[in-house]
């Protein structure tokens, strides 16, 4: 009888044990909202998890995606990091309180023109926007690869130009906040309300117009540079890229520790990974070419940086602050929604 009750014990345990395991998260499991390109971020994910132990989900999804997933979560927040995506969609989620502030130790690898001085965000790479157009396309049409942004108006370009949409993606508000800080508000929604008339072809995600031009379905991209140079390296080698005499803008991908997240010490030791010469220059190892902001880290060969560019002294808190306005007024003015058009 003994014997019987001991293994009726050991039994009772080891199925408690199980049940319970069943019915929750492992502990220490991180979950991750990336914003990278899906190889870097699994590259990233892996050699994070091999590094340090902890465990680690991942869910990839363009910039404003994020930004609205992490508020519907406020409450109940799922996920703990936010990996990749400009740096302004990160200022509006601070403005809104949506991010746990936190200084790490490797900080000071990154100059202070990359980071929050709070701690709520972290530069870990730089990209600048470029258009991107398909050769083949220009000769037959007889173009010259676009020089400023207002060639992009020419009658040849109408219903052969991409872009994303600044409601998902970060890469399309970059563009949009360079514009108006490059034109002056008035001036920058007039252009892109003529610009629209061209029958510009919208998408969710900042990259997704350069494989379209690589396949020829369009002739010109509005995107970031490095994305274009991916698509050239894994063989669209149709593809040109230049940059617009007026002056570009650019980005600061970034990272930050989601307020309210499970596991906000792992969160830490992730960001404090995040910014390692080790992990920036994992990127590269998967056909990425952003510029890094790790002092010491050293970026892609093929990585265009920012000093050989006319870029515009792009005012990132600026663009954070008023994003949620200009993407509203965009909406209403360039698409018509909300004013009675389709």
């Amino acid at each position: 009888m003994k014997k019987i009750a001991i293994g009726g014990l050991l039994l009772s345990l080891l199925m408690s044990l199980f049940l319970s395991a069943c019915g929750k998260e492992s502990p220490g499991t991180l979950t991750v909202y990336a914003g990278l390109y899906e190889d870097h971020a699994i590259k990233a994910m892996e050699t994070f998890q091999k590094q340090t132990g902890i465990k680690v989900n991942y869910v990839r999804m363009s910039n404003g995606e994020i930004l609205s997933r992490i508020r519907a979560e406020r409450n109940s927040p799922k996920a703990s990091i936010w990996f990749g995506g400009p740096a302004d969609t990160f200022i509006q989620a601070k403005t809104e309180g949506l991010l746990e502030p936190y200084v790490s130790k490797n900080v000071e690898a990154i100059p202070q023109e990359y980071r929050d001085s709070e701690g709520y965000w972290t530069g870990i790479y730089v990209g600048s926007i470029a258009f991107v157009s398909n050769k083949t396309w220009l000769q037959e049409v007889g173009l010259q690869a676009p020089q400023s942004w207002e060639d992009l108006l020419k009658p040849e370009y109408r219903g052969m130009i991409s872009m994303a949409d600044p409601r998902s993606s970060g890469t399309a508000y970059t563009t949009l906040a360079t514009l108006v800080q490059l034109f002056g508000e008035d001036k920058a929604f007039d252009y892109l309300r003529q610009l629209h008339q061209q029958n510009v072809i919208y998408t969710t995600s900042g990259s997704v117009p350069g494989r379209t031009v690589g396949m020829g379905e369009v002739g010109t991209a509005v995107m970031f540079s490095h994305d274009a140079l991916k698509f050239y390296k894994e063989g669209f080698q149709n593809l040109i890229i230049g940059f617009p005499t007026e002056g570009t803008g650019y980005e600061i991908g970034a990272v930050g520790i989601i307020k309210g997240g499970p596991h906000q010490e792992e969160a830490r030791q992730f960001v404090d990974w995040a910014l390692t010469k080790q992990a920036q220059e994992l990127g590269k190892q998967v056909g990425n070419y952003q510029q890094l902001t790790n002092r010491d880290a050293v970026a892609p060969e093929e990585a265009i940086p920012l000093e050989k560019l006319n870029v515009i002294p792009y005012d990132l808190d600026w663009a954070g602050q008023n994003r949620e306005r200009l993407i509203n007024k965009w909406t209403t003015e360039v698409l018509g929604v909300g004013k009675g058009k389709d």
